[in-house]
């Protein structure tokens, strides 16, 4: 099934200078994401060697993504979506900063460590959704799924495979060479976004409303449709196994079973992100080769794989090899997803629902990743690392009836084809599940701002 080609279009002004600025700000934030996402657990590992406490910062920094969401997801409907990105990256770098001056000072505590965490994951979720939703205002529709394209492999370039080597290189040199970077990163970017050009602002609606009654229509867009939903449960499966393995993977690699020293570790992650880079350069020749469909079911294969491997594998440094090669087949799987997703997103959903819909899937999708944390490391606490990897990827294989079921062929030729729903339409009146023929589906799925 090939997907639907776009004709070349005049860009207007400041179009192809928006789309590289918005590349270079996800390249600029993404590896200050990675840097942190590997000093704040290794410096918590520093601390204590529990399990529980090492996943907590894990957990503590995808915990907003299920408490604030939906309000965020408000805001960004309703204010300036750019200000919104350089609010994040302020709140980021003020975070960093004060984790920094503890370490300088050799007083670094847990406390201070989950609290900057928590910043950081709050801030996550404001650029998640504020950047999604501000690609249809800054660069023109013919160019959305290139523009998604070179953001979604920049994602995975500087937060997997080059941000984690030279994040576990930084921090093998120093803690506080690492959050130094970290904080300069999170500069450059709020400086980039300050050469966007355009009105980053949806128009108002005519009646106010309240935070409550937005929050309630971004979920009902969502629940009316069974592709959307369907397709945001499944990723909500996959986002906690990722969770899993990123929660568990420092203190199971690092002085664990595997027995690598933090740059080994940084190298070891590189396999997400080398294989998301592969994911978004082999995406548009794999949709027209064998479709959207199978495209995107490769990222319930990847993540099967990401888990599987440490369940099934021995547990002993032979290993780091083949749980490397798992999570390059997840992180391509992952970005295939990501990208295919995003531009169906941006085609069929409104403008003014963009913010409040993206927060109401991913709620759904990244909403039980602080859960998925936390349970991965009781089980590996009073279990086992491959009782906590293996449960994880039984869920995994769970996912293949509903997939086929739902994300049917017919539907993936309604998004490429020009009887696709036009975007100014709304949800179907009837307001349920729907039947598997009914055609009457926006199809999206939850997107990722760290990668899914």
């Amino acid at each position: 099934m090939a997907t639907a080609q776009t004709t070349a279009q005049a860009d207007p002004p400041g179009a192809r200078r928006n789309e590289w600025i918005l590349v270079i700000f996800t390249g600029t934030t993404n590896i200050a994401d990675a840097v942190a996402r590997i000093a704040l657990p290794l410096l918590a590992a520093q601390i204590s060697r529990s399990p529980v406490v090492v996943t907590a910062v894990a957990a503590i920094m995808s915990l907003p993504w299920l408490v604030a969401a939906l309000h965020v997801g408000v805001f960004v409907d309703r204010m300036d979506r750019r200000a919104l990105l350089m609010g994040a990256e302020i709140a980021r770098m003020v975070s960093v900063g004060a984790l920094l001056v503890a370490v300088l000072a050799a007083s670094p505590t847990l406390a201070l460590i989950y609290a900057a965490a928590l910043v950081i994951g709050l801030a996550d979720v404001v650029a998640g959704i504020a950047g999604v939703s501000i690609v249809p205002s800054a660069v023109p529709k013919h160019r959305w799924e290139t523009a998604n394209a070179r953001i979604t492999a920049l994602e995975y370039l500087f937060n997997g495979f080059a941000g984690q080597p030279i994040g576990g290189f930084l921090v093998a040199v120093g803690f506080g060479l690492a959050l130094s970077v970290t904080g300069f990163a999170y500069v450059a970017g709020a400086v980039l976004l300050l050469l966007l050009v355009g009105n980053f602002k949806v128009a108002a609606p005519e009646r106010k409303r309240s935070v409550n009654e937005d929050i309630r229509e971004g979920l009902r867009f969502l629940w009316q449709h069974r592709l959307l939903r369907t397709m945001a449960l499944l990723i909500a499966i996959m986002a906690g196994c990722w969770a899993a393995w990123l929660a568990l993977i420092p203190v199971y690699a690092v002085g664990g079973p595997l027995g690598l020293d933090e740059r080994q570790y940084g190298f070891l992650l590189t396999g997400l992100g080398a294989g998301g880079v592969i994911g978004t350069v082999i995406v548009g020749p794999v949709n027209r080769w064998i479709g959207r469909r199978w495209s995107m079911f490769t990222d319930i294969v990847g993540a099967f794989a990401l888990v599987a491997a440490p369940a099934l594998l021995p547990a002993a440094p032979s290993s780091a090899w083949a749980i490397g090669a798992a999570a390059f087949l997840a992180g391509a799987g992952g970005t295939m997803w990501t990208v295919n997703s995003r531009f169906i997103t941006q085609s069929l959903v409104p403008a003014d629902m963009l913010g409040r819909f993206s927060a109401a899937s991913r709620l759904v999708a990244w909403g039980m990743t602080p859960v998925a944390a936390i349970l991965a490391g009781v089980l590996a606490e009073f279990f086992s690392y491959q009782v906590a990897f293996g449960f994880f990827a039984v869920l995994c294989v769970l996912l293949i009836y509903p997939f086929f079921k739902v994300v049917t062929r017919e539907r993936m030729a309604e998004v490429d084809g020009p009887a696709a729903a036009p975007a100014s339409d709304g949800p179907d009146e009837g307001g349920g599940a729907g039947t598997a023929d009914d055609g009457g589906d926006l199809p999206e799925a939850a997107t990722t701002g760290g990668s899914r």
